[in-house]
């Protein structure tokens, strides 16, 4: 019993840590915070953060994992559902708009806010590793509409529909999370017309 308590305490200090790290990198950056400024947001001692985490790139590596995951198990449940192939496109541009805009400080952490490689190796292979699985999804989803035939007759390299999308999606939530305060129209209106605007550009009518 007082095994198990300890063991839900360690997971949920471990789950802080990751917490208080993903606000602090999305606001100051990666290179700015430090293992102490994270320490004393979860008001515990440094020494405490390296009985979870060997350093603070370990972190950022975890946290950098743990988001693309998250992402990709939204965009592959619409990938693989029954739905048509241009009603999963919709969806799984929306959804990825959604994502972003739901967890500003995951987003920000991952697109927001760039990094030098040197020195950051385990951060650069989450990147490269989780990162090209989870826009996999929108590759995939390209390729489909290309072959099912539903797609401007002038566009055919699914690399090429699936980067100008994700440039287009990418946008509206960078946007939106930079510049909060601008009166933006209603969220959902929003990114209804960018979406609508995505799919009569790059699909047959």
């Amino acid at each position: 019993m007082v095994s198990r308590r300890r063991e839900i305490y360690r997971e949920s200090l471990r789950e802080e840590i990751l917490s208080a790290a993903r606000q602090l990198f999305a606001i100051h950056g990666y290179e700015a915070t430090s293992m102490r400024a994270i320490a004393t947001k979860v008001d515990c001692s440094p020494g405490i953060l390296y009985h979870y985490f060997a350093d603070k790139q370990d972190i950022m590596a975890l946290l950098v994992r743990e988001t693309f995951a998250k992402l990709s198990t939204r965009l592959n449940a619409i990938r693989e559902d029954n739905d048509t192939v241009s009603a999963r496109m919709r969806r799984g541009l929306r959804a990825y708009i959604e994502f972003g805009l739901e967890h500003p400080h995951h987003y920000s952490l991952l697109f927001m806010r760039p990094m030098s490689p040197e020195g950051n190796e385990k951060i650069v292979a989450a990147f490269q590793e989780d990162g090209t699985r989870t826009f996999g999804c929108l590759r995939s989803m390209s390729t489909e509409a290309i072959q099912a035939g539903i797609v401007r007759a002038e566009i055919s390299d699914p690399e090429e529909l699936a980067q100008t999308l994700w440039v287009a999606i990418h946008g509206v939530v960078s946007i939106q999370i930079a510049c909060e305060q601008f009166p933006w129209i209603e969220r959902s209106r929003l990114v209804d017309r960018l979406v609508d605007i995505l799919m009569v550009g790059t699909m047959k009518t």
